[in-house]
C-alpha cells in the first residue's frame, strides 16, 4: 500500500516561528494550535494537526521528513473542532488539552496524582527519541512511550509491566485521515508463554509464535540483523521487548496500518519515500488457524493443499479436506497407542510452533530433560525447547489442541510431536532411508570430486577456452546478441537445461501457450528456475527471442520478471528465468477458490505493483519499452504475492523522444488491447495505459474483459463497469469474493482510475506515472469519457491465433473489428 497511508495533511499555520526553538513548557506555558514544540535534535515535531478548521489533534511526527508521517496522537478519540485548542498544564500538575482558553473544558488529560507536590514543579519535554514526557522536578511522572497509538519506534517498549499492570499496545487508526482508534490491535499476552497477537475487533487474526532467543517463531526476519537490535526482557516485574536502530541517520518504524497490516518501514532519503521491509500477516498461513487444529500449514508444497496433518493424525472431515478447506483441522488416527506404548517423538523443523496459550513452560529444564518429562505423561503431545539462542533452554509442553503452526524454508524452530511406535518406526525408517541416501551421495561425491579435482587442473584452460567459443558461437548466430551487452546474463548449455527440467518432463510444465511451454527446473546448486521452451512453429521467432534477451537483460525492477539466462543450441531457444512458485495472476483472479486469497489489500498491492513496474518500463529504465502485451497471464507472483510482470517478445524499444509508432504487424491479446492500436497499427505508451486499465479493472471484479456476459447491456466487462459507473452502481460490479472487507472510497478510485485508463482518445488517457500519483493520493480525478472497446468480428475468416497466450485469446497477424465506444 502506498506510503500515504499515515500522511495528513500540514498546513502552513505550522510555520510560525513562535516555538520553532523550544522543547519544553512549564506550567505557566500553553502550546496553542499553530505553535510547535521541536526536540533538541530536531528529529521530532509536536503540535496540532488535521484538517484546519475541522478536526483537530495534538501529535508527534518526524521533523526530517517532508511528508507529515504521525508517530503518536494524543486526543485521538475526541478531536477538537476548529483551531482554539490549548495544550498546558493544569493546577494538578496534569498535561491537559483544552477546548478552549475561556471554558476549560478538556478534550484529553493525563492521570497524575499530584496532591502532595506544586503544580509549578511539573514541565514536560519533546525528546530526541520522539518520547513526550512530563516530569515534577527531575522525576518522571508520564510518558507518551507508554501510551502508543499505531507505530512503534525505537527505544519505546512493548510490551506488559507485571507491577501496574500497564500493557503497551499499537491500534489501528480508524481511516486515512482519522486518527481514532481503529478495529486493529497489536498485543501482547503472557498466558502459557509470552506471545503477541494481532486481532480485528474481537478475533484473532495473526500470530508472531513464541519467543525463541533471536525473535518470535513465526517471524523468521526477526533474526539479529546488522541494523538494529532487539531486547526482550522476561522476569518477575515485566515483559517487553525494544528495539535500537545502531546508525541513528536511519529513521525507522513499526507501524500498524488501518487496514490491519504491521509493517516495518524505514525513511529512503535518496527516493524521498518510506520503504517496507517487512509485513504481516502476508499469506494465507498467516491467518490464526488457516488449517485448523493438529495441522502443518506449509505453503512450499507446490501444487499441493498448503495444509496437512501433522504425523500420527487424519482430516477431521476427508471431503472438505479434498475440496481444500482446512479450517476443521485434523484427529489423532483410530487405534493410535501412544501412552506407555513404545511412542516417542518425530521432529518437524523449521516452524512457527503451536500456540502456547495453554502449554506450560519450565525455564530450568534442558532439552533432554523435557522429551523424559513429556514422554512420562500421557497427557503431553508434544514439546519444544523455550531458547533456542546459544545451546538452548527451557522447556515449553503441550496437553491440548495443537494450533496455527506453520512451516518456514529457514527460521522458525524444531518441535517434537508425540507418535505411536508404529508410526515413529515407519517415519524413522523413512528419514534414515533418506539420510543413508543421502550420506552415500556425499561419500561418493567426496571421492569423485577429489578425482575430478585433479583432473580439473589439466582441463581448466582447454574446457574455459572451448566453452568460451561455444557461448560466442550461440549468441554470434543472431545478429546483435552480442556478448558485450549480455554481460549480465548467464548462457546455458542444452544438456544443463535437459537434466534441470528432468528432460522437460510432463510432472514439471507450468503451463503452455502459443508460443511453447514454460517448465519448472533445479540447477545442480539447488537454484529453482522457470525455463520458457520456445515452439519450432511457435509465432516467436529470432527476432521476438532476440527481443525479449536484449530486453530483460537489462531491466531491473522489483515488479519486473528476472532473466537469468538463456539457452541457443541445436535448434533450441530458450529463456531461463526465476521461479515465482505462485505462477500467475490470471491463476488466482479468475479462479473462485484461489480468487478468495486475494483480499483487498492485497489485490490494491497488485495493481500499485504492476503500475510501477509499467511507468519504469516507460520512464525510469535505461531503455524506453511499450511492453504491447499486458495481461493478467503475463503477471507473475512471487512468495509474498508481489507481482512482476513477464513476456516481453512483443514488446518494442522507443528512442529518447519517440513518441509513438506503426506496425503492420498487429500483436496482442483480445480485450487488452487499445482502439488504435488494433484498428491502425498505432501504439504508444498509451496502448499500455489501456492494457492497464483493463487489467485494473478485472482485479477489482475478478472477472475477465472478454468473458463478460450481460446481453441487455454490453458484451464486454469494461462497458458493463462503465454503464455500472454511469448509473452511480460501481461498487456493484466488486469481486463478490472480497465480501465487505474493502474500503469503497479506495475501491471506487481505483475504479475510477481504470475507467481513466480506458478512455478512446490517447489524449484523453493519463501517463503512468500520473496513474501511480493517483493511486498513492486523493487527489481530484477528472470524469472519464466512454471508453474504447475492442472485439473481435464473429463473421470475420481470416483472424489467426498465434501467440504467447492460450490460442483463442491472442493474436499475431490478424484482422478484427473496432468500436469507439459502443
Amino acid at each position: 500500500m502506498c506510503q500515504k497511508k499515515e500522511l495528513l495533511i500540514i498546513f502552513v499555520s505550522f510555520l510560525v516561528p513562535f516555538c520553532s526553538s523550544i522543547d519544553t513548557i512549564s506550567f505557566n506555558q500553553s502550546l496553542k494550535d499553530g505553535d510547535l514544540l521541536i526536540s533538541s535534535g530536531k528529529s521530532f515535531v509536536l503540535g496540532f494537526f488535521g484538517n484546519s478548521p475541522g478536526k483537530r489533534y495534538v501529535g508527534i511526527w518526524y521533523n526530517n521528513v517532508p511528508e507529515l508521517t504521525v508517530v503518536w496522537v494524543a486526543n485521538r478519540d475526541n478531536p477538537i473542532n476548529g483551531t482554539s485548542g490549548v495544550l498546558t498544564i493544569d493546577s494538578t500538575g496534569n498535561l491537559v488539552i483544552l477546548v478552549d482558553a475561556e471554558t476549560q473544558v478538556s478534550a484529553w488529560r493525563t492521570n497524575v496524582s499530584s496532591a502532595r507536590t506544586r503544580a509549578d514543579s511539573y514541565t514536560a519535554k519533546l525528546w530526541d527519541s520522539g518520547n513526550f514526557v512530563l516530569f515534577q522536578d527531575s522525576k518522571m511522572e508520564w510518558q507518551s512511550f507508554d501510551y502508543p497509538t499505531n507505530t512503534l519506534l525505537p527505544s519505546m517498549k512493548y510490551g506488559i509491566d507485571k507491577r501496574t499492570g500497564l500493557n503497551r499496545f499499537l491500534t489501528s487508526w480508524k481511516s486515512l485521515n482519522d486518527p481514532g482508534t481503529g478495529e486493529y490491535r497489536y498485543t501482547m499476552e503472557l498466558n502459557g508463554t509470552p506471545q503477541v497477537f494481532l486481532y480485528k475487533s474481537s478475533s484473532r487474526i495473526w500470530r508472531t509464535g513464541s519467543w525463541t532467543g533471536h525473535g518470535w517463531s513465526g517471524i523468521p526476519e526477526m533474526s539479529p540483523r546488522f541494523i538494529f537490535s532487539l531486547s526482550y526482557v522476561d522476569n518477575d516485574s515485566e515483559v517487553s521487548l525494544t528495539y535500537a536502530i545502531h546508525d541513528p541517520s536511519i529513521i525507522s518504524r513499526m507501524v500498524l496500518n488501518e487496514s490491519g497490516i504491521l509493517s516495518r518501514v524505514t525513511w529512503q532519503e535518496s527516493e524521498q519515500k518510506w520503504v517496507q521491509f517487512f509485513y504481516a500477516p502476508k499469506d494465507p498461513c498467516d491467518d490464526y488457524e488457516h488449517c485448523g487444529a493438529f495441522s502443518n500449514c506449509n505453503l512450499f508444497n507446490l501444487g499441493e493443499f498448503e495444509c496437512s496433518c501433522l504425523p500420527g493424525y487424519e482430516p477431521k472431515l476427508s471431503r472438505q479436506w479434498y475440496l481444500r478447506d482446512g479450517s476443521h483441522g485434523c484427529l489423532r488416527k483410530k487405534d493410535e497407542k501412544v501412552c506407555n506404548s513404545g511412542e516417542g517423538f518425530f521432529t518437524l523443523s523449521h516452524v512457527k510452533i503451536p500456540d502456547t496459550g495453554a502449554a506450560q513452560m519450565n525455564k530450568s529444564m534442558g532439552l533432554k530433560e523435557c522429551e523424559e518429562f513429556c514422554l512420562k505423561n500421557c497427557s503431553c503431545i508434544a514439546y519444544a525447547s523455550a531458547n533456542i539462542s546459544a545451546a538452548g533452554s527451557g522447556c515449553i509442553t503441550w496437553y491440548g489442541e495443537l494450533r496455527d503452526i506453520k512451516q518456514f524454508t529457514d527460521g522458525g524452530q524444531d518441535f517434537y510431536i508425540r507418535v505411536s511406535a508404529s508410526d515413529l518406526a515407519q517415519l524413522s525408517k523413512n528419514s534414515n532411508s533418506h539420510n543413508r541416501q543421502r550420506m552415500i551421495e556425499i561419500l561418493v561425491g567426496s571421492a569423485a570430486a577429489i578425482i575430478l579435482a585433479l583432473l580439473s587442473a589439466c582441463c581448466l584452460v582447454i574446457s574455459k577456452r572451448r566453452n568460451d567459443r561455444k557461448r560466442s558461437k550461440s549468441l554470434a548466430s543472431f545478429e546483435g546478441m552480442d556478448e558485450s551487452k549480455h554481460a549480465e546474463i548467464s548462457i546455458f548449455d542444452l544438456s544443463t537445461i535437459t537434466n534441470a527440467t528432468d528432460k522437460f518432463s510432463d510432472a514439471n510444465k507450468l503451463g503452455e501457450g502459443g508460443f511453447g511451454s514454460v517448465y519448472k527446473g533445479h540447477l545442480t546448486d539447488g537454484q529453482v528456475i522457470a525455463v520458457k521452451r520456445l515452439s519450432v512453429t511457435s509465432g516467436q521467432g529470432t527476432e521476438e527471442f532476440k527481443n525479449e534477451v536484449t530486453l530483460i537483460a537489462r531491466l531491473q525492477h522489483r515488479n519486473l520478471v528476472r532473466l537469468i539466462g538463456c539457452c541457443v543450441q541445436r535448434g533450441e531457444k530458450m529463456l531461463v528465468y526465476e521461479y515465482l512458485p505462485n505462477k500467475s495472476l490470471d491463476s488466482f483472479l479468475f479462479d473462485k477458490t484461489k480468487g478468495s486469497l486475494l483480499d483487498w489489500q492485497k489485490r490494491f498491492d497488485i495493481i500499485h505493483g504492476i503500475a510501477r513496474g509499467i511507468l519504469y518500463l516507460h520512464q525510469d529504465s535505461r531503455l524506453r519499452i511499450i511492453h504491447r502485451d499486458l495481461k493478467a497471464s503475463n503477471v507473475l507472483l512471487d512468495a509474498s504475492m508481489q507481482p512482476k510482470i513477464s513476456d516481453f517478445g512483443m514488446a518494442r524499444i522507443f528512442g529518447g523522444d519517440q513518441i509513438e509508432a506503426n506496425t503492420n504487424r498487429v500483436v496482442g491479446t483480445y480485450g487488452y488491447m487499445s482502439p488504435e492500436y488494433a484498428m491502425v497499427g498505432q501504439f504508444s505508451a498509451k496502448s499500455d495505459v489501456f492494457s492497464f486499465g483493463v487489467l485494473c479493472l478485472e482485479i477489482i471484479t475478478g472477472r475477465k474483459n472478454n468473458s463478460h456476459n450481460d446481453q441487455e447491456r454490453s458484451q464486454h466487462l469494461v462497458g458493463h463497469v462503465w454503464d455500472s459507473w454511469k448509473d452511480e452502481k460501481a461498487l456493484d460490479v466488486v469481486d463478490p469474493l472480497l465480501g465487505d472487507s474493502y474500503e469503497a472510497c479506495e475501491v471506487l478510485r481505483c475504479i475510477h482510475i481504470g475507467l481513466l485508463c480506458v478512455q478512446s482518445f490517447t489524449n484523453d488517457r493519463p501517463t503512468m506515472s500520473e496513474v501511480v500519483f493517483m493511486l498513492c493520493n486523493e487527489t481530484n480525478l477528472p470524469f472519464p469519457k466512454e471508453p474504447g472497446l475492442v472485439f473481435r468480428s464473429e463473421n470475420h475468416s481470416s483472424v489467426k491465433h498465434s501467440s504467447s497466450a492460450s490460442v483463442g485469446t491472442s493474436v499475431n497477424d490478424m484482422s478484427i473489428s473496432t468500436v469507439y465506444g459502443r
